[in-house]
């Protein structure tokens, strides 16, 4: 590990913030959201995107030391701790409208950057230890299917009309939620039915992972329904809720409008360096564990994200993820941006100009 490598911790400031919007109140309990879509866009408005990839000798060293995996181990105590912190404050105290929004949306962001993206990490890793902590991190979400999705689905099917978390060209936002959140459920559903077919087993045993899910995800808001109360038990689904559409706004603008060619043969071209939107702004980086480059984790999905390369080839987003959510969330404004730029790849990539 090297000095700069401390960077990382620097996505601790999104549960950090999270934690000072409980315990400020007030105005600060939307500091959570003011970090991810005002501080960070600001900061990524005005600094240069870091392109320059790693020497071999420098990954090697980064893949040899435990400190980046602990970085991600350690989100299981800041999400829970945070959460249990909510529960207790939400418990004890009596919070305007205002606040209560503002504390729920910083919880769901936290949810979203510190629990789906770090379990999004995880979940690329085999073991016992890798998988459990990300199906922990996915639980508060009600989002543990995910695991199943976004590895054995999603990987395999991005960039085509038959993955649910690629965004379609002129779709909106709003609309690519609903079918997106809808049909990876299903996807999961069926990508683990297969698997217990072939094993010939029941799918209906609790041998299939998507029961067990729905188990945990129902015993975890019952629980909290019975130990707390039902109002606590509706702030934690909506925080969850946040963090879910959270995850599905940067699919949207990680995939938007990319699609791969279908070859002579009927299948569709491997995926490659160009087939999804990348990021090298830093800030965003860091944040979110080096998720932007995205292009390069999905040309190799099970490669670290301390050692994710920058692609010349690779599709630039002009602007950060939380700008260009920010922007998505305004689709003639996303669409005026991103159209021309997803024409002239099609040009490039289907048309071979």
């Amino acid at each position: 590990m090297e000095i700069r490598d401390l960077k990382y911790l620097m996505a601790y400031i999104i549960p950090l913030s999270t934690f000072l919007s409980i315990y400020l109140g007030g105005f600060f309990s939307y500091s959570t959201v003011i970090v991810a879509f005002f501080i960070i866009p600001v900061i990524e408005l005005f600094t240069k995107n870091d392109t320059n990839n790693l020497s071999e000798q420098e990954i090697k060293s980064k893949l040899a030391s435990s400190y980046f995996d602990d970085l991600l181990y350690v989100n299981v105590i800041w999400v829970y701790g945070i959460l249990i912190y909510f529960i207790t404050i939400l418990q004890q105290n009596q919070f305007s409208y205002s606040e209560l929004i503002g504390m729920t949306l910083s919880v769901g962001i936290m949810l979203g950057s510190n629990g789906i993206n770090v379990a999004h990490e995880l979940g690329h890793k085999s073991g016992i230890w890798p998988q459990l902590a990300a199906k922990i991190l996915l639980l508060p979400n009600l989002y543990m299917h995910f695991i199943i999705e976004h590895n054995y689905g999603h990987h395999l099917k991005v960039a085509t009309p038959d993955d649910p978390a690629t965004s379609r060209y002129k779709e909106y936002l709003f609309t690519f939620w609903i079918r997106s959140i809808f049909y990876s459920f299903i996807s999961a559903w069926n990508i683990e039915s297969n698997r217990l077919k072939k094993m010939n087993q029941s799918i209906w045993s609790f041998k299939n992972s998507m029961l067990r899910f729905l188990f945990y995800q129902m015993l975890y808001i019952v629980v909290i329904m019975i130990v707390f109360s039902p109002f606590v038990a509706t702030i934690l689904v909506l925080a969850g809720v946040t963090g879910i559409l959270l995850l599905e706004s940067i699919n949207y603008v990680e995939h938007y409008g990319l699609v791969r060619r279908i070859l002579p043969n009927g299948k569709y071209e491997k995926v490659e360096t160009y087939h999804s939107w990348n990021s090298d702004h830093e800030a965003g980086r860091i944040i979110l564990y080096e998720l932007t480059r995205h292009s390069d984790h999905h040309y190799k999905a099970n490669k670290k994200y301390q050692i994710l390369n920058h692609y010349d080839e690779s599709p630039q987003l002009p602007y950060g993820y939380p700008t260009s959510i920010l922007i998505a969330l305004l689709p003639p404004l996303w669409f005026k941006i991103m159209n021309p730029r997803v024409e002239q790849w099609r040009k490039i990539h289907l048309e071979g100009h």
